[in-house]
């Protein structure tokens, strides 16, 4: 019998259509004679729609009218089975039942852990990092200090809310003066490049600043690195065991790495093919040493961060001093970094079912810890008017 798979893509996020970039490429590359494959589409406002015209990336172009013909659906568990559930009609019937879950989403309010969050919530198995790996991988500003706090090198960087720029701009920029120019202005929870800029003096400061606000209410400034080279090394694996595919040194005609030079490429035409798309070099020119060091910090970093399934984690090198820096990691990567693992012999489809696989094993593991205990506390409460009430509530004081 196939497995159910529900593949979850779209949502809330500034970087909605790359999600549905990757996620149309995972599908085509599913063994469908081990996986029923159920397309689950989030649109913008949140709503969840399901059918096989899915898979199709054509029908992205007009969704308003395939709107007619895919099914809007909900989630939800009835007694330890899993079903998506048409929204419309006088009956609210059942369309498909669900094994797993495999979301393949990019950006805030998604791939941040609100999604994992949810699907605890009903307890289906899903694919991927949990909430608290989900969020600290978000959060350039959390994950920065847990890298700090273990040793894992990081570039000088500051950070503020928007409220503090708002309301004292001097000191905010005295304290990016101190970390040198050029420097880059981030949102700290996005991804894709987006709001991003990079800043030669102060002069341009306050506009990219007020940019990255217009994305996120947290904003990070990074000191540029001088002589740069960009390396990205994908982790797969969870919290007992970790294994790296190729690094890749990726190529940009810009101070960083942009929207454009990730999913539309610098050919004619600009036609979105996801992270694949992206100009680089297989593997990278390091030397064995660079290449060693850049492994061991990433599943470091990769387990410091309670990561799961497949991450992609990129790097910063300035190759006149050679020093390595950890830049941030995605943990739902654009495309699933699958072309960094095709040249260890390791196709799209197979690491895509070991994602697949690793998830059911951890779900499987995790059910076999006690979560919860008998216990006659309710029974013998009295109300906070009672006298246990009283005594409970005084001893919290």
């Amino acid at each position: 019998m196939k497995i159910k798979l529900g593949v979850l893509f779209g949502g809330p996020s500034v970087e909605h259509e790359i999600s549905i970039i990757s996620a149309v490429q995972a599908m085509q590359n599913m063994n469908q004679d081990k996986y029923e494959i159920i397309p689950i589409y989030m649109t913008k406002d949140r709503q969840w729609y399901t059918g096989k015209m899915l898979m199709d990336m054509d029908v992205y172009k007009d969704f308003e009218e395939l709107k007619r013909y895919a099914k809007q659906v909900v989630l939800y568990n009835q007694n330890g089975t899993f079903y998506l559930q048409a929204v419309k009609g006088l009956f609210k019937r059942k369309v498909t039942e669900l094994d797993i879950i495999f979301p393949i989403v990019h950006g805030s309010h998604v791939e941040d852990g609100t999604l994992a969050g949810y699907l605890d919530t009903i307890g289906i198995p899903y694919v991927g990092s949990h909430v608290l790996g989900s969020a600290l991988g978000q959060d350039k500003v959390v994950m920065k200090q847990i890298f700090e706090a273990m040793n894992l090198p990081v570039v000088d960087y500051t950070w503020f809310y928007d409220s503090e720029y708002l309301e004292n701009k001097e000191e905010m920029m005295s304290r990016v003066s101190k970390i040198g120019y050029p420097v880059i202005v981030k949102p700290a929870n996005l991804g894709s490049s987006i709001g991003i800029s990079f800043v030669k003096d102060e002069n341009d400061l306050d506009e990219a600043i007020m940019e990255a606000i217009k994305y996120d209410t947290k904003i990070v400034v990074e000191k540029a690195i001088s002589n740069l080279v960009e390396v990205n090394c994908s982790v797969v694996g969870n919290y007992e065991f970790q294994t790296t595919g190729v690094l890749e040194e990726v190529m940009s005609n810009d101070e960083f790495l942009t929207y454009q030079d990730k999913y539309l490429g610098n050919g004619k035409g600009g036609k979105a093919k996801g992270m694949v798309a992206t100009d680089r070099i297989i593997p990278a020119r390091l030397d064995d040493k660079t290449r060693t060091k850049i492994e061991e910090i990433a599943k470091a970093a990769f387990c410091a961060l309670n990561l799961s399934g497949v991450c992609r984690i990129d790097f910063l090198i300035d190759k006149k001093s050679k020093k390595v820096y950890i830049n941030e990691p995605n943990t739902i990567p654009g495309s699933l970094s699958f072309y960094l693992w095709e040249p260890t012999g390791k196709s799209y489809t197979k690491l895509l079912d070991e994602l697949i696989t690793l998830a059911i094993k951890d779900y499987k593991k995790e059910h076999k810890k006690t979560t919860s205990f008998d216990t006659n506390v309710l029974s013998n409460f009295n109300g906070v008017k009672g006298s246990k009430g009283k005594l409970k509530f005084s001893k919290l004081k």
